[in-house]
């Protein structure tokens, strides 16, 4: 699917890979709180880096499509990780897992390593912004 946005790149900058330097959008604001890697039951499966970052990445979905939004709609993801070389030795099942449950919409991202999160086995946590396109809404 096109997405419904505008994706910004300045033509004299390298290609971004897997994010994009900023988007342009118009419509219904959809912001999801911050997002770890434990299901709806609020339990851990697991300890493995990338597996908690598509956990993460599912409930985002989940959350957006409660206010009819989708993977498509998304223009904006923070990432919280506690360790940036656990996050960066994961780097390719993290791909595989961003195109097999976002596709391939890389909307602007940031990732920022933190001390702790709250929850104590949270290695990941993912916060989402969507904006559906107002013939959407």
């Amino acid at each position: 699917m096109t997405s419904p946005h505008e994706f910004l790149h300045p033509s004299h900058w390298k290609a971004a890979r897997g994010y994009s330097n900023g988007v342009v959008a118009r419509g219904r604001l959809v912001v999801t709180g911050g997002l770890i890697g434990w299901n709806a039951d609020q339990v851990f499966e697991t300890d493995d880096f990338a597996a908690q970052a598509a956990q993460a990445l599912r409930s985002i979905v989940e959350v957006l499509a409660c206010a009819g939004a989708g993977p498509e709609h998304l223009v904006r993801l923070t990432w919280y990780v506690t360790d940036k070389r656990e996050y960066l030795a994961s780097r390719a099942d993290l791909g595989r897992a961003y195109r097999d449950i976002i596709g391939r919409h890389y909307p602007a991202m940031a990732l920022v390593q933190v001390v702790a999160l709250v929850e104590d086995r949270a290695k990941v946590e993912i916060e989402a912004t969507a904006v559906v396109p107002e013939e959407e809404a």
